[in-house]
């Protein structure tokens, strides 16, 4: 009981920056990762605080790579720059970025734009948990920057097993999703995904475990990242 007391209680961030060092091993600032998620190619490279984020894929009219940098988003057929619509930039640049994100977390979650939360802790299947309540500044959090999160962190080596979101676009929507299949390569740690939605959108988002529990949540698909590949980068960033 004593040394329960004593236990110096861990704050929103300090519980997200211990899961981000037990995902990454000190690797995720400096390396290239590449994977296939639903047949398309996915790349990215980080060193010194720059980043490209990639997705390349064949159409009828050939080979199409996406990629958004530090300096903003741009789009190659063939390897030749082509123009993008203005309406279609920030979709395109969401769309790469949002497949990175979920692909890498819990990398990310210490950015300047993230407001972390601890709102409580919860049991899940006899395992214990932090939640971690996320939300984004206006500025630097993207066009999606409205997005709320919740993040099931597990007390004791810190992965993240189960999230949700409530996401604005295409009309809107809530999401679970359940880690399964964890694996390092690299010392970087990748997980898939059970990808759940509740018969309503009048929930709060830190009741969803309790509805999972309950077997109340439609399983809508699996997120899955094929053939991940890591290489630590120790030269310039170019």
């Amino acid at each position: 009981m004593w040394s329960c007391a004593q236990e110096k209680a861990l704050t929103a961030d300090e519980i997200i920056q211990k899961a981000i060092v037990e995902a990454c091993s000190g690797n995720c600032d400096s390396a290239e990762i590449a994977f296939t998620f639903r047949k398309l190619k996915y790349r990215s490279v980080r060193q010194n605080g720059q980043f490209s984020l990639q997705r390349s894929f064949t159409d009828s009219l050939g080979s199409v790579r996406d990629e958004l940098t530090n300096d903003g988003f741009r789009r190659y057929r063939n390897d030749s720059l082509v123009k993008v619509a203005d309406t279609m930039v920030s979709r395109y640049a969401e769309s790469v970025n949002s497949v990175h994100y979920f692909a890498q977390l819990p990398y990310g979650l210490n950015a300047p734009a993230v407001n972390a939360e601890l709102l409580g802790t919860a049991i899940i299947n006899d395992q214990p948990y932090y939640e971690i309540g996320i939300t984004f500044d206006q500025e630097g959090g993207g066009t999606d920057y409205e997005d709320e999160f919740v993040y099931w962190i597990h007390k004791e080596n810190f992965h993240v097993d189960y999230l949700a979101y409530k996401y604005a676009v295409n009309g809107g929507g809530i999401r679970f999703r359940e880690a399964y299949n964890p694996r390092k390569v690299q010392g970087i740690r990748f997980v898939d995904y059970n990808n759940y939605k509740p018969e309503s959108l009048n929930v709060e988002l830190i009741d969803l475990d309790r509805l999972f529990l309950n077997d109340a949540l439609q399983l809508l698909s699996k997120i899955e990242t094929e053939e991940v590949a890591v290489k630590r980068i120790n030269t310039t960033f170019e």
